[in-house]
């Protein structure tokens, strides 16, 4: 995808914000944006994005430039696209929590919002919610916090789950934070469990491979390896014969069984909100971090029907998205 495909097309009479008049030398204000998987998969987040920075009156071209990057899911890629932007001068880095460590190390003084951040604090990305401090904000989609949430909902739909497999790239900060409060959340209520973890693409099939002892149910603790690998995961789970509880509605509609989370296009809509602010002046450190206002239950009635399974009425009744 091209900087001006993801801005194209915009027009209107549009105040152009101060920022964009006084950069030194004429130059536009520019956003770098390291996408942590592939356009695809990101493709109508990037378009909320887009939207509400046109809202805000930035047009591409006009009074700001955008440079776009993919790592494909590859995070060795995250440093060395984190590097090119330090190189190219942007003036804010845009990017998901799993490329946040890599941002950070690549400067200290270039603003960096960050989206899809599972725990930003936990993580060391910002001092506090309130006031993150340093040159790193952002939103918060709260998905160690959403664990029992989601283990609830699985078990009203599996009323005999007694044995959970647990899916994690334990080289991934956030889904390892997210394993321990799944596998809390699970002994609490007498489930017993069975991490697979995983750190490359490679590992996935081996993982399926050493479910040897059986599992009632899948949990798939979301990251960009999972992301890229949703159909895969999600076709190992189906000759299993595991109902899959995700972290968002792609997971879901690529034949998982459910997903609960953030609605992540409200969170990229309000990340152009962060950017508006950082090029008109405001000092990242004093922008708070945010939590999602909304949250979306998605259910695929096509892959209960393949796993022979029934969702309770009450599951149906309460989603917010039935894929029939």
């Amino acid at each position: 995808m091209k900087r001006r495909e993801f801005l194209g097309g915009l027009c209107g009479a549009v105040a152009w914000p101060l920022a964009a008049r006084t950069q030194p030398g004429g130059r536009l204000p520019t956003i770098g944006f390291l996408g942590t998987t592939n356009p695809s998969s990101w493709n109508h987040w990037v378009n909320a994005f887009n939207q509400r920075l046109t809202e805000l009156g930035w047009i591409v071209g006009r009074n700001v430039e955008i440079e776009l990057r993919w790592a494909e899911g590859q995070s060795e890629r995250y440093a060395e696209i984190a590097e090119e932007f330090v190189r190219l001068k942007v003036d804010v880095i845009v990017t998901s929590g799993a490329a946040v460590v890599a941002a950070k190390q690549a400067t200290s003084s270039i603003p960096i919002v960050v989206v899809l951040a599972a725990d930003l604090v936990g993580t060391g990305g910002a001092a506090s919610l309130a006031r993150p401090g340093g040159n790193v904000t952002g939103l918060s989609n709260q998905a160690t916090d959403l664990a029992a949430k989601r283990l609830e909902v699985l078990r009203e739909v599996l009323p005999d789950l007694h044995r959970l497999a647990i899916l994690a790239n334990v080289g991934y900060p956030a889904s390892v934070l997210e394993l321990a409060k799944v596998q809390a959340a699970a002994r609490s209520i007498g489930v017993n469990v069975r991490a697979l973890e995983i750190r490359r693409v490679e590992d996935i099939a081996l993982a399926f491979g050493a479910l040897t002892r059986g599992a009632d149910a899948l949990y798939v603790c979301t990251d960009p390896l999972i992301v890229s690998n949703r159909t895969r995961i999600n076709t190992l789970a189906l000759s299993a014969g595991l109902p899959t509880m995700f972290g968002f509605r792609d997971e879901a509609e690529s034949k998982g069984l459910m997903s609960y989370g953030p609605h992540f296009p409200d969170l990229f809509r309000r990340a152009g909100d962060y950017v508006d602010k950082i090029l008109r002046g405001t000092k990242p450190g004093d922008i708070p971090v945010e939590e999602p206002s909304k949250f979306e239950l998605v259910v695929n009635l096509k892959t209960a029907k393949a796993l022979r399974l029934t969702i309770p009425s009450s599951v149906v009744a309460r989603a917010d998205e039935v894929i029939e």
